[in-house]
């Protein structure tokens, strides 16, 4: 039975975003090497994966080499730091999927990269990438970077129960 994961974020090859987010990684190698190995821990061959942007500051080789150790389904959502490449250039790379604009996911999900206003009349919750370390509070928005899961891709049913339980007041 395959599964449905989602993240965001991992920043592939930047240097930067270790200082930037305290990421616990001497440099890009060992960052790029254990969040590979993390994502392959928890996503199966057949398991599809939404990424929701900022997945690669490496070139096209150095991305595609990445994209095909990833176990899944890939299905890119661009981020801030990905739309110069364009659509064609992430195809190329190695992901299934591209799109430049948010999807709906389960009638319910609105899939993005930047966090979207949602207000308490809106029927859907916002699971969206690149704040980073931060997180937006209440109902509507769910961060799935990398920095708060410990790397791993994160599983529907774990996204679904928790906002459920919000929705419960639990």
């Amino acid at each position: 039975m395959s599964n449905v994961f989602f993240t965001s974020d991992h920043h592939f090859g930047h240097r930067h975003i270790i200082d930037f987010e305290s990421r616990p990684f001497a440099g890009v190698a060992e960052m790029d090497r254990s969040m590979t190995t993390v994502w392959n821990s928890v996503v199966n061959a057949e398991d599809t994966v939404f990424h929701l942007g900022d997945f690669s500051f490496r070139n096209l080789e150095e991305t595609r080499s990445i994209v095909n150790a990833l176990h899944g389904y890939k299905i890119l959502i661009l981020g801030n730091h990905d739309r110069g490449r364009g659509r064609a250039w992430w195809l190329e790379a190695g992901f299934d999927e591209v799109s430049e604009y948010p999807l709906i996911y389960k009638d319910f999900f609105f899939l993005s990269h930047e966090p979207m206003y949602m207000n308490r009349h809106m029927p859907y919750v916002n699971v969206h990438g690149h704040i980073h370390g931060q997180k937006y509070e209440g109902l509507q928005h769910f961060n799935v970077c990398v920095e708060h899961w410990e790397y791993r891709p994160l599983a529907f049913g774990q996204i679904r129960d928790q906002v459920t339980a919000k929705e419960d007041g639990s």
